[in-house]
């Protein structure tokens, strides 16, 4: 019996018809040392199907054999990087392909500073995998020239750079378990200007129009998460303004983004030192921002408790 006959009669027995199971589909790529290995050990604790280093010719294949039983692999991640020959041609053709043969899918993309990611292959005493015989840093270079267009068209691109092995699990977890309906998981961000912006935001808000408590002497051994500095920052002029009309233009934003399957998105609101200002306006935009249906937001530091 096909499935719209199954759903037919179910409608006439009264029943709610069944909707027929779709596989997810996660492409998984990003810069080598910026945690791949970690997020497939995640995705696939949490039930994911992971198919590691494969070559981009075989994607749509797999693709194609998975969401004619999805019920056999409801849930793949394939994981693909530089090692495989002619990678960037090769996987965007086959992006292409996926895309027009109607085969839903979402591109992970994973990424993370230079010093860091030097760090890392130092720490593993393991060359880059293009240095060749240069630098560490000549083949993180070449990597991201090649893997940029890639990066742009990502649906998430997470920067791991502050994460240990537990905390990028973690992330990892709360952006692909979702089971019910489609929704947007937003991280607002607090940060420092003078620390640098960080490289994951999608929306970067200023708070450095507020008054600074770092003025005020009882104020300024506190943080935006103490009430007094929050009072402080949140009833200055304007702020309150700011506050309603910035929830107000990321409306159409949220929308936008559930229409175009694009499930995860960064707001970094940043001041001075990341300490006050920042700290208090991200509080109060996560609250306001998590009162929309089908949105659930996490609340991050970054530059909290820095000298």
């Amino acid at each position: 019996m096909s499935e719209s006959v199954a759903a037919a009669g179910a409608e006439q027995d009264g029943l709610t018809p069944v909707k027929p199971v779709e596989a997810e589909l996660l492409v998984v790529t990003g810069m080598s040392g910026a945690g791949r290995s970690t997020a497939s050990d995640a995705l696939e604790d949490h039930g994911w199907y992971v198919v590691e280093n494969l070559p981009p010719q075989m994607l749509g294949t797999l693709a194609d054999i998975v969401s004619h039983a999805p019920q056999s692999i409801p849930k793949l991640a394939v994981v693909v990087d530089v090692r495989s020959k002619g990678l960037f041609t090769d996987i965007r053709t086959a992006l292409g392909a996926l895309s027009a043969s109607g085969i839903t899918f979402r591109l992970l993309f994973l990424d993370a500073s230079d010093n860091v990611l030097v760090r890392r292959f130092e720490q593993g005493r393991r060359p880059h995998p293009l240095q060749g015989g240069g630098r560490i840093l000549d083949g993180i270079a070449a990597e991201r020239d090649v893997l940029k267009e890639l990066r742009e068209s990502a649906d998430v691109v997470l920067d791991t750079s502050t994460y240990n092995v537990h905390g990028l699990a973690t992330a990892i977890t709360e952006l692909f378990t979702d089971t019910g309906p489609v929704a947007v998981r937003l991280n607002v961000m607090s940060f420092g200007f003078k620390y640098g912006l960080p490289v994951d935001a999608n929306f970067v808000a200023d708070a450095r129009f507020i008054p600074n408590p770092h003025w005020v002497p009882k104020l300024r051994p506190h943080t935006g998460l103490d009430a007094d500095v929050s009072d402080y920052v949140l009833n200055a002029d304007g702020v309150k303004e700011f506050v309603d009309r910035y929830v107000l233009a990321l409306e159409p934003v949220l929308e936008g983004y559930r229409t175009e399957n694009k499930h995860y998105a960064t707001i970094a609101v940043g001041c001075t030192g990341g300490k006050h200002r920042s700290v208090a306006v991200a509080v109060e935009l996560s609250k306001r921002l998590a009162q929309y249906p089908r949105v659930t937001v996490t609340t991050s530091h970054r530059d909290l408790g820095r000298e």
